[in-house]
């Protein structure tokens, strides 16, 4: 299957390489020319190309948003369309600023997301594994990346779970494929609505540094309390 990696930043170019490594095909864009990415690319190999993020919209079979959300964005949604979109973003309103709708608790940002790509299936995913090392460092193991570090062959007693929330049953089993593949298990906390669970501050976020079973995602995710505001 082909990735295409809307970003590429830090998350972009880190999934990416994990991607690749598990036998992915990606297409990657940035705000910028495809051909700023040409380091990027040859680093990442015959398996990675790069292109304008229409295009790689277009040339995905799924797709990853690796920015936050802003209100006034246009995003290549008729690309999108009919295609699982998985979005790692995180509203954090000192960067982002204040979006009423989530405060009052009206609606979440996935779901804000959700509706700037209405023809889309939209998930929440990766947004609470850390896409750079750990600090601080106590071995060397963690310099490298969370979601290199943390990833376990299937039945590792100790393999960390990740959340997915979706209003799409089809897009939390893709999601899943896609982290098994990676290393990881997953914990469904669908629909959309819901995805206020794994959010900054929440207890399961708390413990995300350094992974969490299944089990432990789970019992963390229920005791998350709705913030009001």
């Amino acid at each position: 299957m082909t990735l295409g990696i809307l970003g590429a930043g830090q998350a972009g170019s880190t999934l990416a390489r994990a991607a690749v490594a598990a036998g992915y095909d990606v297409v990657i864009a940035n705000s910028r020319a495809p051909g700023t990415l040409a380091d990027l690319v040859h680093a990442l190999g015959p398996r990675a190309r790069a292109a304008w993020a229409p295009d790689a919209a277009a040339a995905a079979d799924f797709a990853f948003l690796a920015f936050p959300y802003r209100p006034e964005h246009t995003l290549p949604a008729a690309e999108l369309a009919g295609k699982v979109v998985l979005d790692n973003n995180n509203y954090m309103p000192r960067r982002d600023g204040i979006f009423p709708a989530v405060v009052s608790g009206e609606k979440t940002v996935h779901e804000l997301r959700q509706e700037q790509l209405p023809g889309a299936r939209l998930a929440k995913a990766f947004s609470h594994i850390q896409f750079h090392g750990r600090v601080p460092v106590r071995v060397a193991a963690d310099a490298l990346p969370a979601l290199v570090r943390l990833a376990r062959p299937a039945g590792a007693p100790d393999r960390t779970a990740l959340v997915v929330s979706s209003d799409h049953p089809e897009a939390v089993a893709l999601v899943a494929r896609f982290y098994d593949a990676l290393g990881f298990d997953t914990v469904d906390s669908s629909p959309l609505s819901e995805s206020w669970r794994s959010a900054p501050g929440t207890p399961m976020w708390e413990q995300s540094f350094d992974g969490q079973t299944r089990k432990e995602l789970e019992r963390n995710l229920q005791l998350a309390a709705r913030p009001t505001g």
